[in-house]
């Protein structure tokens, strides 16, 4: 019987702290709109998490556009400039190297809304006692 390490699949401490660091560096490139791209212009763009690769080469970033629209435009538009970003970042940070970067969208957002909206279905509050026009007081 082999035994596995429970924590072969938690990231690093350095990997954490580098995905941090990453995630607020980008999060304030996009906020001071300094990529030129069209698809990105009235966008606020959120970074909630990053993730990094063990060798700190790929970035994972996942992002969602402000009131979730426009999310495919925003994750095209970039990888259109990821070069660019990749180049901002390396300016920003003090890296040996900097990573590259693969955008996605972030799926914690729909998931927290369905969660929500379980939690306030009325099955759920029937169970809880509260009735379904009553708000979390």
């Amino acid at each position: 019987m082999q035994k596995t390490n429970p924590t072969a699949a938690q990231p690093s401490q350095r990997m954490l702290r580098v995905a941090e660091l990453i995630r607020h560096t980008l999060s304030q490139i996009l906020s001071q709109g300094v990529v030129d791209d069209p698809a990105l212009s009235g966008l606020v763009i959120s970074v909630p998490h990053v993730s990094m690769s063990p060798d700190l080469k790929w970035a994972n970033i996942a992002i969602m556009p402000l009131g979730g629209k426009g999310i495919e435009q925003a994750i095209d538009a970039l990888n259109r400039n990821r070069k660019f970003l990749r180049g901002e970042l390396a300016h920003r940070i003090n890296l040996k190297y900097a990573p590259d970067l693969r955008f996605k969208a972030d799926e914690g957002f729909d998931a927290r809304a369905r969660i929500d909206a379980l939690l306030h279905s009325p099955k759920v509050l029937r169970d809880l006692g509260a009735k379904p026009d009553e708000e979390d007081a």
